[in-house]
């Protein structure tokens, strides 16, 4: 008997054999696709991860420009009122009358507070006002009976909000509950 050296199977028709020589083609040509797609996604990634980079350095360096020049406006206002204060030190000198220097020192601190109240900068009262962590460091307490305790009797330093935000804390002296004096006469 004659063994069938073909190693089809049987029943297979010529469609079938094309389609079978052509699924190893086809296998070949899915590992190249794959290994394009797999580059591109690659290229895609550094190109993304140079992007990043890059724009962090920008931004980093935008940042740091801006912090320099930040304040640039306020300095450019407070010049004049320097100016004012080397004017008015330099004629001092000559004055024989302080009155007029006393008055010429209040019209450049009048100006200076005008600067600072313009860029949201102002002082608020502390003094009759009861104590309060959030606008007052206590630098020291003294016992009262006019006041109620807590009260601030007096303002030290002023303290400053910027846009109602505490920007200084005032210093202040507050009052405290007075002690009993103790008594001095032993009793008999």
């Amino acid at each position: 008997m004659a063994e069938n050296t073909n190693s089809e199977a049987p029943g297979t028709t010529p469609e079938d054999r094309s389609a079978n020589t052509q699924e190893p083609a086809q296998a070949s040509s899915a590992p190249d696709e794959s290994v394009k797609v797999i580059e591109t996604l690659r290229d895609q990634l550094l190109r993304k991860a140079a992007e990043f980079e890059n724009y962090k350095r920008r931004t980093e360096g935008e940042f740091l420009s801006l912090t320099r020049t930040a304040n640039e406006g306020l300095l450019l206002s407070l010049l004049p009122v320097l100016d004012d204060l080397n004017r008015s030190l330099a004629s001092g000198k000559d004055l024989q009358s302080h009155e007029a220097f006393f008055a010429g020192v209040e019209m450049i601190r009048t100006k200076f507070l005008k600067i600072l109240e313009k860029h949201g900068v102002v002082p608020f009262p502390s003094t009759g006002k009861p104590f309060d962590v959030g606008f007052h460091d206590a630098l020291m307490q003294l016992p009262r009976t006019d006041v109620p305790t807590g009260t601030v009797i007096q303002e030290v330093d002023p303290g400053y909000v910027m846009h109602d935000k505490v920007l200084r804390h005032a210093k202040v002296i507050v009052s405290a509950q007075p002690t009993e004096p103790e008594d001095t006469h032993g009793e008999a």
